[in-house]
């Protein structure tokens, strides 16, 4: 099994400090040992999994789906404008 990023993921990854990037690296492990454990979401969203965990003290959310044996890791940021801004991209990606 492969992580596989988004361009969206890359970008957003690459303002974190050095700091913040240990501490997600150590999230994607989990999610790498147990894909399953992020919530499944539903609707236009079917079939990407939502992770949450806290980051310098917010939560986060990182989703991510499955693509064929592998992870694609699509976005990551705070909840606020979350879900909208990811079913943008993902309606985009897909035109």
């Amino acid at each position: 099994m492969k992580i596989l990023q988004s361009a969206l993921f890359e970008r957003k990854v690459k303002k974190f400090s050095g700091q913040e990037k240990a501490e997600l690296d150590g999230h994607i492990r989990r999610i790498m040992e147990n894909p399953l454990t992020g919530e499944e979401k539903k609707g236009d969203l079917r079939g990407v999994f939502v992770y949450k965990f806290r980051l310098r003290g917010q939560l986060c959310l990182l989703s991510y789906r499955f693509v064929r044996d592998d992870i694609e890791l699509i976005t990551i940021g705070h909840h606020e404008n979350y879900y909208r801004d990811l079913k943008q991209y993902l309606k985009n990606r897909n035109d």
